[in-house]
């Protein structure tokens, strides 16, 4: 029986700005299901990396794969199959958390009833219902990253990429967002955060970027 593939594959990866490079040739394999945890400085390039496994960066040079999507060839065999969630929010503010993941729903191709009772479980988990139809300006940045969290699931992917998620959230949002992002099933994630123990003791593996 053929060994299943990589979720993610990189050879030599390279992300310059510039003359600057952000990435100097990243090679890794991390196979569906496993957590990898992204450490390194300020500046040492993992919130890059994150957005090139995304597909929102193309690389400068090397290789990338993600979920058997050459990248950025086949980027758009990712949609709906990635989440994302970093330290700063991804909403709108004028919308309401509600407003904000049924679009997130609708740009992910949910079925709506689906979908609708899905934003209801997930706002309950984080403790955001009675908030759901308030605007995103009117409330606290931990609030909005327990909303950001909602989003990053609500179409359930494969491939979860955490920048910083704890970012602005007290220690009982902690463990509700982290009910919901943590590893579970088949789910593969990539993490960064600076507290670095914390990072290894959810990873099954390490990458250091300098």
């Amino acid at each position: 029986m053929p060994e299943p593939e990589p979720a993610i594959v990189l050879r030599g990866l390279r992300r310059d700005y510039g003359e600057r490079p952000a990435l100097a040739g990243v090679d890794l394999e991390l196979q569906a299901g496993r957590t990898l945890a992204v450490l390194g400085p300020n500046g040492s390039g993992k919130t890059t990396l994150l957005r090139v496994l995304a597909g929102l960066l193309r690389p400068s040079a090397g290789e990338a794969s993600v979920l058997g999507c050459p990248l950025p060839r086949e980027t758009w065999r990712l949609r709906g199959r990635v989440g994302y969630l970093g330290h700063r929010p991804l909403l709108y503010r004028d919308l309401s958390p509600r407003e904000n993941l049924r679009l997130a729903g609708r740009l992910h191709g949910l079925e709506r009833d689906g979908c609708e009772a899905r934003i209801e479980t997930l706002l309950e988990a984080v403790g955001m219902q009675r908030r759901g139809d308030d605007r995103v300006a009117e409330l606290s940045a931990g609030m909005a990253q327990r909303v950001a969290a909602c989003g990053a699931v609500l179409h359930e992917p494969e491939l979860l990429l955490l920048d910083e998620p704890d970012s602005h959230l007290d220690a009982a949002a902690r463990d509700s967002v982290g009910a919901l992002i943590g590893p579970g099933g088949d789910r593969t994630r990539v993490l960064v955060s600076h507290e670095r123990e914390r990072a290894l003791a959810e990873a099954d593996e390490a990458l250091e970027l300098s």
